[in-house]
Protein backbone atom coordinates (compact mmCIF):
# COMPACT_ATOMS: atom_id res chain seq x y z
CA UNK A 1 0.00 0.00 0.00
CA UNK A 2 1.25 3.79 -0.90
CA UNK A 3 1.29 6.22 1.73
CA UNK A 4 2.08 9.70 1.80
CA UNK A 5 2.38 12.15 4.67
CA UNK A 6 0.94 15.64 3.49
CA UNK A 7 2.03 18.56 5.83
CA UNK A 8 -0.06 21.34 5.71
CA UNK A 9 -3.28 22.14 6.38
CA UNK A 10 -4.08 25.60 4.35
CA UNK A 11 -5.86 25.94 1.21
CA UNK A 12 -3.24 24.66 -0.92
CA UNK A 13 -3.18 21.41 1.20
CA UNK A 14 -7.00 21.24 0.85
CA UNK A 15 -6.41 20.89 -2.60
CA UNK A 16 -3.93 18.59 -2.44
CA UNK A 17 -5.74 16.41 -0.39
CA UNK A 18 -9.05 16.66 -2.57
CA UNK A 19 -6.91 15.59 -5.96
CA UNK A 20 -5.28 12.62 -3.95
CA UNK A 21 -9.11 11.12 -3.23
CA UNK A 22 -9.48 11.92 -6.59
CA UNK A 23 -6.44 9.60 -7.94
CA UNK A 24 -6.72 6.52 -5.16
CA UNK A 25 -5.26 4.00 -7.24
CA UNK A 26 -1.80 5.68 -6.65
CA UNK A 27 -3.04 7.80 -3.37
CA UNK A 28 -3.76 4.67 -1.57
CA UNK A 29 -3.17 6.30 2.12
CA UNK A 30 -2.73 9.67 3.28
CA UNK A 31 -2.02 11.16 6.49
CA UNK A 32 -2.79 15.20 7.01
CA UNK A 33 -0.69 16.33 9.51
CA UNK A 34 0.08 20.07 10.64
CA UNK A 35 0.38 22.26 13.59
CA UNK A 36 -3.35 22.87 14.05
CA UNK A 37 -4.62 19.45 14.07
CA UNK A 38 -8.42 20.62 14.10
CA UNK A 39 -7.96 21.59 10.28
CA UNK A 40 -6.62 18.57 9.45
CA UNK A 41 -9.35 16.66 10.87
CA UNK A 42 -11.81 19.44 9.04
CA UNK A 43 -10.46 17.59 5.35
CA UNK A 44 -10.72 14.33 6.95
CA UNK A 45 -14.23 14.91 7.61
CA UNK A 46 -15.33 16.25 3.94
CA UNK A 47 -13.19 13.31 2.34
CA UNK A 48 -13.52 10.21 4.64
CA UNK A 49 -15.73 7.35 3.42
CA UNK A 50 -14.16 7.10 0.01
CA UNK A 51 -11.29 4.48 -1.49
CA UNK A 52 -8.22 6.71 -0.43
CA UNK A 53 -7.98 5.89 3.08
CA UNK A 54 -7.58 9.16 5.53
CA UNK A 55 -6.05 9.23 9.12
CA UNK A 56 -4.55 13.05 10.95
CA UNK A 57 -1.87 13.79 13.06
CA UNK A 58 -0.39 16.98 14.97
CA UNK A 59 3.22 17.98 13.84
CA UNK A 60 5.48 21.15 14.42
CA UNK A 61 7.54 21.04 11.12
CA UNK A 62 10.17 23.25 12.73
CA UNK A 63 10.97 20.05 15.21
CA UNK A 64 12.74 17.74 12.91
CA UNK A 65 12.79 15.26 15.82
CA UNK A 66 9.35 15.75 15.91
CA UNK A 67 9.21 14.94 12.60
CA UNK A 68 11.74 12.03 12.70
CA UNK A 69 9.28 10.23 14.94
CA UNK A 70 6.07 11.23 13.16
CA UNK A 71 7.55 9.75 10.03
CA UNK A 72 8.94 6.48 11.69
CA UNK A 73 5.55 5.55 12.91
CA UNK A 74 3.27 6.00 9.84
CA UNK A 75 6.24 4.65 7.84
CA UNK A 76 4.95 6.59 4.61
CA UNK A 77 6.62 6.35 1.01
CA UNK A 78 7.31 10.22 0.54
CA UNK A 79 6.39 13.46 2.07
CA UNK A 80 4.43 16.26 0.51
CA UNK A 81 5.68 19.30 1.86
CA UNK A 82 2.60 21.80 1.43
CA UNK A 83 4.03 24.04 5.14
CA UNK A 84 5.55 27.01 5.10
CA UNK A 85 8.99 27.31 2.79
CA UNK A 86 10.87 28.39 5.87
CA UNK A 87 10.49 24.77 7.52
CA UNK A 88 11.55 23.02 4.17
CA UNK A 89 14.95 22.31 5.25
CA UNK A 90 13.69 20.03 8.98
CA UNK A 91 11.50 18.86 6.69
CA UNK A 92 14.25 17.60 4.21
CA UNK A 93 16.17 17.00 7.42
CA UNK A 94 13.84 14.24 8.52
CA UNK A 95 12.96 12.49 4.96
CA UNK A 96 16.72 11.76 5.32
CA UNK A 97 16.65 10.55 8.71
CA UNK A 98 13.85 8.10 8.04
CA UNK A 99 14.40 7.28 4.31
CA UNK A 100 11.76 8.78 2.45
CA UNK A 101 11.27 10.84 -0.63
CA UNK A 102 11.07 14.41 -1.08
CA UNK A 103 8.51 17.09 -2.68
CA UNK A 104 7.32 20.75 -2.04
CA UNK A 105 6.37 23.46 -3.95
CA UNK A 106 8.16 26.46 -2.73
CA UNK A 107 11.71 27.05 -1.77
CA UNK A 108 13.35 27.22 0.93
CA UNK A 109 13.94 30.74 2.74
CA UNK A 110 15.32 32.12 5.79
CA UNK A 111 12.38 33.70 8.37
CA UNK A 112 14.35 36.89 9.24
CA UNK A 113 15.56 37.68 5.66
CA UNK A 114 13.68 37.51 2.10
CA UNK A 115 15.79 35.43 0.64
CA UNK A 116 14.33 33.54 -2.31
CA UNK A 117 17.77 31.13 -3.36
CA UNK A 118 17.59 27.53 -3.72
CA UNK A 119 21.43 27.18 -2.59
CA UNK A 120 20.12 25.66 0.70
CA UNK A 121 18.11 22.80 -0.63
CA UNK A 122 20.67 21.94 -3.88
CA UNK A 123 23.59 21.55 -1.12
CA UNK A 124 21.37 18.19 -0.31
CA UNK A 125 21.87 16.81 -3.43
CA UNK A 126 24.87 14.23 -2.51
CA UNK A 127 23.26 13.58 1.12
CA UNK A 128 20.05 12.29 -1.10
CA UNK A 129 21.89 10.77 -3.64
CA UNK A 130 23.77 8.96 -1.43
CA UNK A 131 20.76 7.52 0.32
CA UNK A 132 18.58 6.74 -3.10
CA UNK A 133 16.32 9.36 -2.64
CA UNK A 134 14.60 11.66 -4.42
CA UNK A 135 13.44 15.16 -3.88
CA UNK A 136 11.28 17.26 -5.63
CA UNK A 137 11.98 20.81 -5.69
CA UNK A 138 9.25 23.09 -6.45
CA UNK A 139 6.36 21.45 -7.89
CA UNK A 140 3.47 24.30 -7.63
CA UNK A 141 2.65 26.43 -10.61
CA UNK A 142 5.31 28.93 -10.20
CA UNK A 143 7.51 27.68 -9.44
CA UNK A 144 6.30 23.96 -10.82
CA UNK A 145 3.80 24.34 -14.04
CA UNK A 146 6.31 27.21 -15.70
CA UNK A 147 9.37 24.62 -15.13
CA UNK A 148 7.95 22.01 -16.95
CA UNK A 149 6.28 24.17 -19.47
CA UNK A 150 10.06 25.32 -20.13
CA UNK A 151 11.41 21.82 -20.71
CA UNK A 152 8.41 20.67 -22.53
CA UNK A 153 8.91 23.97 -24.77
CA UNK A 154 13.07 22.85 -25.29
CA UNK A 155 12.04 18.93 -25.59
CA UNK A 156 9.43 19.68 -28.39
CA UNK A 157 9.28 22.72 -30.23
CA UNK A 158 13.29 24.37 -29.89
CA UNK A 159 16.94 23.68 -30.45
CA UNK A 160 17.91 26.75 -28.56
CA UNK A 161 15.32 29.19 -26.34
CA UNK A 162 16.87 32.52 -25.99
CA UNK A 163 13.90 34.22 -23.70
CA UNK A 164 11.80 33.03 -21.61
CA UNK A 165 8.89 35.79 -20.29
CA UNK A 166 6.65 34.21 -17.52
CA UNK A 167 3.49 35.63 -16.87
CA UNK A 168 1.04 35.38 -14.04
CA UNK A 169 -1.80 37.05 -14.40
CA UNK A 170 -4.67 37.13 -11.43
CA UNK A 171 -8.27 38.50 -12.84
CA UNK A 172 -10.49 37.36 -9.85
CA UNK A 173 -12.44 39.58 -7.28
CA UNK A 174 -12.74 38.59 -4.01
CA UNK A 175 -14.56 41.70 -2.75
CA UNK A 176 -12.35 42.82 -0.12
CA UNK A 177 -10.73 46.08 -0.04
CA UNK A 178 -7.18 44.52 0.28
CA UNK A 179 -6.40 40.64 0.96
CA UNK A 180 -4.09 38.31 -0.61
CA UNK A 181 -4.82 35.43 -2.51
CA UNK A 182 -1.81 32.85 -0.57
CA UNK A 183 -0.22 33.36 2.53
CA UNK A 184 0.17 36.67 3.09
CA UNK A 185 3.72 36.78 4.58
CA UNK A 186 4.86 34.99 1.66
CA UNK A 187 3.26 37.12 -0.70
CA UNK A 188 4.31 40.50 0.55
CA UNK A 189 8.03 39.09 0.91
CA UNK A 190 8.20 38.47 -2.31
CA UNK A 191 6.36 41.83 -3.89
CA UNK A 192 8.31 44.22 -1.49
CA UNK A 193 11.54 42.68 -2.26
CA UNK A 194 13.75 43.54 -4.76
CA UNK A 195 13.21 42.58 -8.37
CA UNK A 196 15.81 40.89 -10.41
CA UNK A 197 15.99 38.82 -13.69
CA UNK A 198 18.35 37.12 -15.89
CA UNK A 199 20.17 38.81 -18.85
CA UNK A 200 23.38 37.17 -20.16
CA UNK A 201 24.87 35.66 -17.06
CA UNK A 202 24.46 37.98 -14.73
CA UNK A 203 21.40 39.10 -12.37
CA UNK A 204 19.70 42.72 -12.96
CA UNK A 205 18.40 44.25 -9.73
CA UNK A 206 15.42 46.39 -9.75
CA UNK A 207 13.98 48.35 -7.38
CA UNK A 208 10.41 46.73 -5.74
CA UNK A 209 7.83 46.99 -8.69
CA UNK A 210 10.01 49.47 -10.53
CA UNK A 211 9.25 47.80 -14.03
CA UNK A 212 5.74 47.49 -15.56
CA UNK A 213 4.26 46.39 -18.21
CA UNK A 214 0.71 46.33 -19.64
CA UNK A 215 -0.37 42.66 -21.47
CA UNK A 216 -3.42 41.47 -23.16
CA UNK A 217 -3.99 38.14 -21.65
CA UNK A 218 -6.50 35.39 -23.08
CA UNK A 219 -9.88 35.05 -22.03
CA UNK A 220 -9.01 38.13 -19.06
CA UNK A 221 -7.68 40.97 -21.14
CA UNK A 222 -5.31 43.75 -20.61
CA UNK A 223 -3.49 43.81 -17.27
CA UNK A 224 -0.59 45.77 -15.40
CA UNK A 225 1.90 43.22 -14.53
CA UNK A 226 4.78 44.12 -12.65
CA UNK A 227 8.29 42.53 -13.00
CA UNK A 228 9.27 40.58 -9.55
CA UNK A 229 12.09 38.21 -9.13
CA UNK A 230 10.39 34.50 -8.30
CA UNK A 231 12.74 31.37 -7.50
CA UNK A 232 12.41 29.45 -10.60
CA UNK A 233 14.19 31.89 -12.57
CA UNK A 234 17.12 30.61 -10.70
CA UNK A 235 17.09 27.03 -11.58
CA UNK A 236 15.66 27.64 -14.95
CA UNK A 237 18.79 29.77 -16.22
CA UNK A 238 21.20 26.73 -15.15
CA UNK A 239 19.06 24.19 -16.95
CA UNK A 240 17.51 25.49 -20.24
CA UNK A 241 19.93 25.07 -23.27
CA UNK A 242 20.93 28.67 -25.02
CA UNK A 243 18.91 30.50 -22.27
CA UNK A 244 19.90 34.44 -22.99
CA UNK A 245 16.98 35.91 -20.66
CA UNK A 246 14.44 35.35 -18.19
CA UNK A 247 12.32 37.34 -16.40
CA UNK A 248 8.95 37.04 -14.34
CA UNK A 249 5.85 39.03 -14.14
CA UNK A 250 2.60 39.30 -12.13
CA UNK A 251 0.05 40.86 -12.21
CA UNK A 252 -1.41 44.05 -9.80
CA UNK A 253 -4.36 46.35 -9.45
CA UNK A 254 -3.79 50.09 -8.84
CA UNK A 255 -6.00 49.66 -5.89
CA UNK A 256 -3.92 46.80 -4.52
CA UNK A 257 -0.53 48.59 -5.42
CA UNK A 258 -2.01 51.46 -3.27
CA UNK A 259 -2.93 49.68 -0.06
CA UNK A 260 0.67 47.79 0.04
CA UNK A 261 2.34 51.10 -0.41
CA UNK A 262 0.40 53.07 2.41
CA UNK A 263 0.84 49.24 4.77
CA UNK A 264 4.70 49.53 3.65
CA UNK A 265 4.88 53.49 4.40
CA UNK A 266 3.68 53.00 7.96
CA UNK A 267 6.11 49.76 8.64
CA UNK A 268 3.45 47.07 8.56
CA UNK A 269 5.18 44.78 6.14
CA UNK A 270 8.64 44.98 7.84
CA UNK A 271 10.07 42.10 9.25
CA UNK A 272 12.11 43.51 12.11
CA UNK A 273 10.48 42.63 15.60
CA UNK A 274 9.09 45.84 17.32
CA UNK A 275 8.53 45.85 21.20
CA UNK A 276 5.01 46.57 21.73
CA UNK A 277 3.22 46.80 24.99
CA UNK A 278 5.85 44.45 26.55
CA UNK A 279 5.94 42.09 24.08
CA UNK A 280 8.15 41.51 20.79
CA UNK A 281 6.06 41.35 17.12
CA UNK A 282 7.15 41.16 14.02
CA UNK A 283 4.87 43.90 11.58
CA UNK A 284 4.52 42.00 9.06
CA UNK A 285 3.21 38.68 11.12
CA UNK A 286 0.84 41.02 13.00
CA UNK A 287 -0.34 42.17 9.11
CA UNK A 288 -0.60 38.36 8.47
CA UNK A 289 -3.13 37.88 11.47
CA UNK A 290 -5.76 41.15 10.47
CA UNK A 291 -5.76 40.02 7.22
CA UNK A 292 -8.94 37.63 5.31
CA UNK A 293 -7.33 33.75 5.73
CA UNK A 294 -6.72 33.03 1.96
CA UNK A 295 -8.36 30.41 2.66
CA UNK A 296 -11.74 31.90 3.52
CA UNK A 297 -11.77 33.90 -0.31
CA UNK A 298 -12.71 30.39 -2.05
CA UNK A 299 -17.00 30.95 -2.15
CA UNK A 300 -16.15 34.96 -2.71
CA UNK A 301 -13.65 35.39 -5.71
CA UNK A 302 -15.01 35.05 -9.19
CA UNK A 303 -12.77 35.43 -12.06
CA UNK A 304 -10.30 33.86 -13.67
CA UNK A 305 -6.12 33.56 -14.09
CA UNK A 306 -3.82 32.95 -16.71
CA UNK A 307 -0.25 31.51 -15.98
CA UNK A 308 2.07 30.55 -18.30
CA UNK A 309 5.31 31.09 -20.41
CA UNK A 310 6.65 33.08 -23.40
CA UNK A 311 9.33 31.81 -25.29
CA UNK A 312 11.81 32.71 -27.94
CA UNK A 313 14.34 31.19 -29.84
CA UNK A 314 15.47 28.97 -32.97
CA UNK A 315 14.15 25.62 -34.50
CA UNK A 316 16.42 23.99 -37.26
CA UNK A 317 18.06 28.01 -37.34
CA UNK A 318 14.70 29.93 -37.51
CA UNK A 319 13.73 32.13 -35.29
CA UNK A 320 10.35 30.66 -33.38
CA UNK A 321 7.77 32.05 -30.75
CA UNK A 322 6.09 30.28 -28.74
CA UNK A 323 3.09 30.90 -25.71
CA UNK A 324 1.80 27.87 -23.32
CA UNK A 325 -0.54 28.73 -20.65
CA UNK A 326 -3.26 27.47 -18.11
CA UNK A 327 -6.61 29.66 -17.51
CA UNK A 328 -8.20 28.34 -14.41
CA UNK A 329 -11.84 29.46 -12.95
CA UNK A 330 -11.64 30.75 -9.61
CA UNK A 331 -15.91 29.54 -9.41
CA UNK A 332 -15.03 26.02 -10.80
CA UNK A 333 -12.17 25.87 -8.80
CA UNK A 334 -14.67 26.30 -5.31
CA UNK A 335 -16.81 24.05 -6.72
CA UNK A 336 -14.40 21.21 -7.15
CA UNK A 337 -12.49 21.47 -4.24
CA UNK A 338 -13.91 24.50 -2.01
CA UNK A 339 -10.55 26.57 -2.86
CA UNK A 340 -9.96 29.36 -4.68
CA UNK A 341 -7.99 29.11 -8.23
CA UNK A 342 -4.31 30.40 -6.77
CA UNK A 343 -4.70 27.61 -4.53
CA UNK A 344 -5.81 25.10 -6.83
CA UNK A 345 -2.60 25.77 -9.56
CA UNK A 346 -0.45 25.03 -7.09
CA UNK A 347 -2.15 21.76 -4.87
CA UNK A 348 -3.18 20.19 -8.29
CA UNK A 349 0.71 20.52 -9.53
CA UNK A 350 2.10 19.26 -6.48
CA UNK A 351 -0.28 16.16 -6.57
CA UNK A 352 1.01 15.54 -9.79
CA UNK A 353 4.36 15.98 -9.09
CA UNK A 354 3.65 13.18 -5.65
CA UNK A 355 1.80 10.88 -8.36
CA UNK A 356 4.66 10.79 -10.71
CA UNK A 357 7.14 9.97 -8.33
CA UNK A 358 5.13 7.45 -6.86
CA UNK A 359 4.72 5.41 -10.11
CA UNK A 360 8.37 5.77 -10.74
CA UNK A 361 8.42 8.32 -13.64
CA UNK A 362 9.86 10.92 -11.57
CA UNK A 363 12.03 8.74 -9.21
CA UNK A 364 15.92 8.91 -9.28
CA UNK A 365 18.26 10.19 -6.46
CA UNK A 366 19.00 13.28 -5.89
CA UNK A 367 17.04 16.60 -5.69
CA UNK A 368 16.02 18.07 -8.84
CA UNK A 369 14.14 21.04 -9.82
CA UNK A 370 10.61 19.90 -12.26
CA UNK A 371 11.99 20.93 -15.62
CA UNK A 372 15.05 18.31 -14.68
CA UNK A 373 12.08 15.94 -15.02
CA UNK A 374 10.53 14.11 -18.73
CA UNK A 375 7.89 16.97 -18.69
CA UNK A 376 5.38 14.62 -21.06
CA UNK A 377 4.19 12.96 -18.20
CA UNK A 378 3.39 15.98 -16.13
CA UNK A 379 1.85 17.97 -19.34
CA UNK A 380 -0.37 14.78 -20.05
CA UNK A 381 -1.61 14.49 -16.20
CA UNK A 382 -2.28 18.49 -16.12
CA UNK A 383 -5.15 18.28 -18.65
CA UNK A 384 -6.68 15.00 -17.06
CA UNK A 385 -6.42 16.52 -13.18
CA UNK A 386 -8.30 19.76 -13.88
CA UNK A 387 -5.23 22.60 -15.62
CA UNK A 388 -5.55 21.98 -19.16
CA UNK A 389 -3.23 23.98 -21.22
CA UNK A 390 -2.53 26.26 -24.14
CA UNK A 391 -0.75 26.80 -27.26
CA UNK A 392 0.00 29.95 -29.16
CA UNK A 393 2.89 29.97 -31.68
CA UNK A 394 2.15 33.80 -32.52
CA UNK A 395 1.64 35.48 -29.49
CA UNK A 396 2.06 38.47 -28.80
CA UNK A 397 5.81 39.85 -26.86
CA UNK A 398 6.06 41.65 -23.54
CA UNK A 399 8.61 44.43 -25.40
Amino acid sequence: MRKVLIIGAGGVANVVVHKCCQNPEVFEEICIASRTKSKCDAMKAVLDGGKTKITTAQIDADDTEALIELINAYKPDMVLNVALPYQDLTIMDACLATGVHYLDTANYEPLDIPKFEYKWQWAYREKFEKAGLTAILGSGFDPGVTGVFSAYAMKHYFDEIHTIDILDANAGDHGYPFATNFNPEINIREITAKGRYWEQGEWIETEPLEIKRVYNFPQIGDKDMYLLYHEELESLAQNIKGLKKIRFFMTFSEKYITHLNVLENVGMTSIKPIMYEGMEIQPLQFLKAVLPDPASLGPRTKGKTNIGCIFTGTKDGQPKTYYVYNVCDHEACYTEVGSQAISYTTGVPAMIGAKLLLEGKWKKPGVYNVEEMDPDPFMEELNKQGLPWVEDFNPALVD
